[in-house]
């Protein structure tokens, strides 16, 4: 059984439907719930839920920024060139404009952030199962 289970039924905000709008810039599965619905506000704010292994592709975020809230289960979270930080509820990440970076669950827990998010992604390849194992390695 996965750590942090619960994760799954949502911790603060609900988990969401399954993300098929960006499933093809994750590997595994990923929920997304909006939070903010407000055509005034020009940042996202959603709460996104990965199963365990599932991690976004390397992206970038131009003209903006991205600040993760963890709320629930263990994650990475990497930068490129940088260490991968591991991330429990109560962290915060803020990545800067031009930033090449991704996250995700750890391989067996359940994860959840929100992220705000301002400007425009650009999505990019994967993080390969080889990458993401030397993560895992690395923090043991």
């Amino acid at each position: 059984m996965a750590k942090n289970e619960n994760v799954k039924d949502g911790v603060i905000f609900p988990r969401g439907a399954k993300n098929d709008a960006y499933a093809q810039y994750f590997v595994g599965q990923s929920y997304l719930q909006g939070l903010v619905a407000d055509p005034a506000v020009n940042v996202g704010v959603g709460n996104v839920t990965f199963e365990p292994g599932c991690r976004n592709n390397w992206h970038i975020h131009h003209d903006g920024f991205q600040i993760l809230l963890v709320t629930g289960g263990e994650g990475w979270y990497q930068e490129e060139g940088q260490p991968a930080q591991h991330l429990v509820p109560g962290d915060v990440i803020v990545t800067h404009d031009g930033v090449k970076h991704w996250h995700g669950a750890t391989k067996d827990s359940w994860f959840s952030h929100v992220a705000i998010t301002a400007g425009t992604p650009e999505w990019l390849e994967p993080v390969t199962d080889e990458q993401y194992a030397a993560v895992e390695s690395e923090a043991k």
